[in-house]
């Protein structure tokens, strides 16, 4: 999810919504999605949490909860996200954004799927269900 190609769609609006911890980005093809700030922590597209391939990836636990704190535009082509956990090293591209709202129901299935394989939860160490 590299660079922002030509005929990318691009932001026409971006709003955090703090009370249901959602990211809605608008874009200019029509299209709009609200992204969970819960997705947008466990697909970071940071090193620590992708890796430096597939194999690498780290299975990212415990996060539900997790809030925005902050937004940060990276020159005209990405968003830097600080969340409540302290992570604040991915640069989410419009590509990548755009790829999370148009897949974001079996990227929750395959995310879903690695926990319960892992027998891991998305609820925070200590949290009651």
């Amino acid at each position: 999810m590299a660079g922002l190609r030509p005929e990318s769609p691009r932001p026409s609006a971006i709003t955090l919504h703090q009370g249901t911890q959602r990211l809605e980005v608008a874009f200019d093809d029509g299209v709009t999605v609200a992204l969970p700030a819960e997705l947008l922590r466990v697909y970071s597209p940071s090193a620590e949490v992708q890796g430096h391939s597939p194999e690498q990836a780290v299975l990212q636990v415990g996060k539900r909860g997790v809030k925005i704190l902050g937004l940060e535009p990276v020159g005209h082509y990405a968003l830097r996200p600080t969340f409540s956990d302290g992570h604040d090293s991915g640069l989410f591209t419009w590509d990548y954004l755009y790829h999370l709202g148009r897949n974001e129901a079996q990227l929750w299935a395959d995310y879903e799927s690695k926990l319960a394989a892992a027998g891991a939860s998305r609820d925070p160490q200590g949290a009651v269900a």
